[in-house]
This record gives C-alpha cells, structure tokens and sequence, in this order.
C-alpha cells in the first residue's frame, strides 16, 4: 500500500466485495459472477499501470471501472423506497 492506486483500487474492490455479499443473499440474484470478475479485473490493471507510473491511464482505467459498476451492476437500485 504505497501509492494512491493502491488505496483506491483496494477501495473499489471493498466496494464490490459488500455488494456481491449483499445480492448474493437475494432469492433471486440479477448478477452474474462474470460482472464482478470483470470489475475486479479492472481494478487489478488500474492498480498496476498506476504503481508503473502511468498515473493518467491509470486514472482513466479505474474511471472506466467506476462507470461499468455503476452502469452494469446497478448499486443504486438499492436506494429506492418502495
């Protein structure tokens, strides 16, 4: 934990961990595993081309990241009152 891609990519990945254990428990889930996958994936090279020096891919790669979670897995469906 020596860069500041550490610490946001770390961030994100705990992100998704909660919000895996939190649809997984669902009767019916409306993810796939593969998404997560994907997102973690995405993470890990962000992190790596950032601790490279590549701090602007890097920063884009993990935007990128942030956007496909918000996007495709939806974390903000929760926040609906019925």
């Amino acid at each position: 934990m020596e860069t500041i891609f550490d610490w946001v990519s770390v961030a994100i990945f705990a992100g998704l961990i909660v919000l895996f254990l939190q649809r997984s428990s669902e009767a019916e889930p409306k993810d796939h595993l593969w998404q997560y996958l994907a997102a973690s994936v995405g993470c890990a090279v962000g992190n790596y081309i950032g601790n490279e020096g590549y701090d602007i891919w890097a920063t884009i790669t993990l935007i990128f990241v942030l956007v496909f979670i918000w996007i495709v897995l939806r974390p903000h469906e929760g926040w609906k009152k019925d």
